[in-house]
Formats: structure tokens, C-alpha cells, sequence
């Protein structure tokens, strides 16, 4: 074999930092040594990876046709040295979830992944749609658990189960009075709302299609807890998933307003994955329970 792994983890840490002093640093390494590694890798093919952009270290054409394959190469690598190291086939795991589904949902689920297999690790990171897209591609996470809608040539989207945006309201807030909403009392809202770039304000949107420009949106927030305290304050009505607000409802702390026939905020929860990433054990197994969550 003509390269190491190591030559190949220094290719996929510079693709990620553009610096190699970054790169480095990322892999516990020298500067020169990991110069060294990735000169000896282009050398050895006579090839060029990067362009060189004063200080930054850019992939060129050829070196984002192989990143893909390079990282899919590292993943099956780790997970047969954690195998071999630990006699596991399930080795750690780095998930991404959406924030209503990493914080509703997620948690449990792991909980059952690690209840059986003690010495399995699970990484979980919580952010928006758009947050976790991009970290899939980057192949930062093993696979990524989304609300919003996508599409991606690169890659694989695939559905996991139902859910709905619910609006709701504070139980003294005058629409709580209402047997139902009209159009007009959603534009003369003022409206608590998650930020652009989440799966649950693509949702709402694409339901409040025709009332957009009239909306009053007084907040936007980037955790569903802040706009339900928001909501609670009667800082104004709110708009969430049904996942979030079961219990609330259940309490009496909101109350679920009926909202025009016309306006759909039904969606879907999509597992995410790289379509050049190796499915490994673990990926398989997380799926499994995420799908038995619903039986």
C-alpha cells in the first residue's frame, strides 16, 4: 500500500482547517510532520491535493473528488481498530440532532443504545437544521436526525416518522378565548418564532404561505424553551412541534389554538447520512431504535 492512514487523516484535517498548523494541532502532531505527511501522499501519486492560498491550504478539484472516499476509508478504519481494541461491533458514535428532536426525543434514545452495550460512546450534538446538514457533509457526524425538508445529491434522506407544528398560546391570552383562528387573527399576531434556518420555521412558513409579509414576528429565538417561556409571559403566540408541547398541553400551561383548514404545518423527521459514509454497526443500531420509538 503506497499511503498511510496517517498521510490520510492529515489530507481530511487541512481539507477541514485550510491550515496546517490547525491540522496539527487537530491530530497531536508537528508542524513539519504533518506538512511532511501531506507532501509525501501528493508526492508519491504526483499529484496535487490543495491550492495554496498565502497561509490557507485549499482543495482543489481533484482533492474534493476524493475527500468523500478518504473519509468513508478513515471511518471503516476507526471502527475495526475499536472492534479489535474494545471486541465491540457497535465502537462510538457521533450524532446530530435538530433541537426538537435532540432535546424530546434524542436522549432516550441513547439511553437504550447504551443500556446493552455499556462501553459504546455516543456523541450528541444538538443544533439547527442547517447546522446539521452541513456537519453530515463534513462528515463530522456519523448521521444526522432533521426536521426540515432537503434536498441533497450528496446525501441520503431518509424518513423516519410523522410529526405536526402546533400554534398555541398562553391560557389568558384573548385568542385562547377563540373556537378557532382566522386568517386575520394569525396576521394581527404577534408571533414568538424559532430563527431562519430551522426545520420548524421552514415548516411554518411553507404553512403561512400568501400571510408572510404581513406577520408581526416579535421574536426570534433559537431554543424552543425560550419561546415557550416567551409564549407563557403572553409575549405572544407560538408555533412548535407537537413533541415539545404534549406535556405542556397536558398541564394546562398552553392551550393548542385551531387554526384555518388551509393551514398545514404537517412534516417529516429524516434520518440524514453521507452517502459515502460506511454504515457501520452502530449507525444500523441507532436507526433500529429510533424506528422502534415508535411501535
Amino acid at each position: 500500500m503506497r499511503y498511510t492512514f496517517r498521510q490520510l487523516e492529515v489530507f481530511v484535517a487541512v481539507a477541514r482547517t485550510q491550515n496546517i498548523t490547525q491540522a496539527a494541532r487537530s491530530l497531536a502532531m508537528s508542524q513539519s510532520a504533518a506538512s511532511s505527511a501531506l507532501r509525501e501522499l501528493e508526492t508519491q501519486f504526483d499529484t496535487q491535493l490543495f491550492d495554496r492560498v498565502g497561509k490557507r491550504l485549499q482543495l482543489n478539484e481533484l482533492g474534493r473528488l476524493f475527500r468523500p472516499k478518504v473519509e468513508s476509508l478513515l471511518s471503516q478504519g476507526r471502527d475495526l481498530e475499536q472492534a479489535l481494541s474494545e471486541h465491540t461491533d457497535l465502537g462510538a458514535l457521533n450524532v446530530g440532532a435538530t433541537l426538537t428532536i435532540g432535546n424530546y426525543l434524542a436522549v432516550d434514545i441513547m439511553a437504550d443504545y447504551m443500556k446493552n452495550r455499556p462501553e459504546s460512546r455516543v456523541s450528541l450534538q444538538v443544533a439547527n437544521t442547517e447546522n446539521i446538514v452541513r456537519r453530515v457533509r463534513e462528515f463530522e457526524l456519523d448521521i444526522g436526525l432533521i426536521e426540515g425538508e432537503l434536498q441533497a445529491r450528496d446525501l441520503d434522506v431518509i424518513p423516519w416518522r410523522p410529526d405536526e407544528l402546533v400554534v398555541f398560546c398562553a391560557p389568558d391570552h384573548p385568542l385562547a378565548r377563540k373556537d378557532a383562528l382566522s386568517d386575520d387573527d394569525l396576521r394581527d399576531a404577534d408571533w414568538i418564532m424559532r430563527e431562519p434556518g430551522s426545520g420548524t420555521r421552514q415548516t411554518f412558513e411553507r404553512g403561512m404561505h400568501g400571510l408572510l409579509p404581513d406577520l408581526n414576528l416579535a421574536l426570534e429565538l433559537e431554543h424552543t424553551e425560550a419561546i415557550k417561556h416567551a409564549v407563557e409571559a403572553r409575549l405572544g403566540i407560538g408555533c412548535l412541534s407537537r413533541v415539545c408541547l404534549e406535556d405542556a398541553f397536558q398541564r394546562g400551561r398552553f392551550v393548542e389554538l385551531s387554526t384555518p383548514e388551509h393551514r398545514q404545518f404537517d412534516r417529516q423527521f429524516y434520518f440524514i447520512l453521507h452517502k459515502q459514509k460506511y454504515r457501520s454497526a452502530g449507525i444500523d443500531r441507532w436507526i433500529e431504535l429510533c424506528r422502534a420509538l415508535d411501535r
